[in-house]
């Protein structure tokens, strides 16, 4: 993977990853019609890229995330991100095995795209109209709907937002605690990734920190897709905010359903394998 391989998986990693519209199905897809190759060091960067999305959250909203005296809102993404860790723990062999599977994608990306499309008329009476009306209950119920993300296609940011939806969270309160909850799950998995999780090169066992500095063309590529991620998901939060406060989620399913569908078309005619 070059450098511009590089911003590109970037940039869609940016886009895709706080909007529901699976960012695992989008660089999948990317990375097929560009004809990158899935070496390890790839498949480590889709993941590592991440800590830079990450940053966007904390940056936009630092005035939360760094108001200690309300600690509640920590006690809050504790619970709401504990089903995640102990599931990635348990089955972190089995979600990687359906990370090889594009069909698991493309039929995730359909499924999700047609409950996009009906969520607005069935979750259409909200009580929870701030974050700070959120309950314990709610944040734990919220990442519990959090971890059918597991299985990739179906996105984060969906199956968190749905939960957060099914709790009675208005749309944006909804969105704005799925970001918050990205932050400890999306770091769980890239620090898992970078420093525990063995990557076989050749044969050999390395650790992702040794995979990122074993060239200088990898490090300078998890540098810059890191800040490309970065400005891209803050340009893509605020959109998203400002998309849900006029409309609700109808377009991000038919995108969803026109994104499996051409995944699907893409595995029939074996471009992607």
């Amino acid at each position: 993977m070059n450098l511009i391989e590089a911003i590109i998986i970037a940039i869609v990693e940016g886009i895709t990853e706080y909007l529901p519209i699976s960012s695992t199905g989008h660089m999948i897809i990317t990375s097929a019609l560009m004809g990158i190759n899935k070496e390890e060091f790839t498949k480590l960067f889709e993941v590592a890229i991440q800590f830079g999305a990450i940053l966007a959250v904390v940056a936009l909203y630092w005035k939360r995330f760094f108001d200690f005296s309300k600690w509640q809102f920590y006690v809050k993404l504790i619970v709401g991100v504990v089903p995640a860790l102990i599931l990635g723990y348990l089955f972190s062999d089995k979600i990687d095995e359906m990370l090889e599977s594009p069909l698991v994608v493309a039929v995730s990306l359909l499924l999700g795209g047609f409950v996009l499309l009906f969520i607005d008329k069935a979750f259409n009476h909200p009580t929870v109209k701030t974050n700070e009306e959120i309950t314990y209950k709610n944040a734990f119920m919220t990442g519990l709907w959090q971890t059918i993300a597991m299985i990739p296609g179906v996105s984060r940011s969906a199956a968190s937002i749905i939960g957060g939806m099914q709790q009675k969270f208005t749309r944006n309160v909804a969105a704005e605690f799925s970001f918050f909850l990205a932050v400890p799950t999306m770091a769980a998995a890239t620090l898992y990734s970078i420093f525990i999780k063995k990557w076989i090169v050749d044969g050999e066992i390395s650790k992702g920190y040794e995979l990122i500095l074993q060239s200088q063309e990898n490090t300078i590529a998890f540098i810059v897709g890191n800040v490309v991620a970065f400005v891209v998901a803050v340009i893509a939060i605020k959109f998203f905010i400002g998309y849900l406060k006029k409309h609700g989620f109808k377009f991000f399913g038919w995108y969803r359903i026109i994104a499996g569908v051409i995944l699907l078309v893409l595995l029939y005619l074996k471009i992607i394998q």
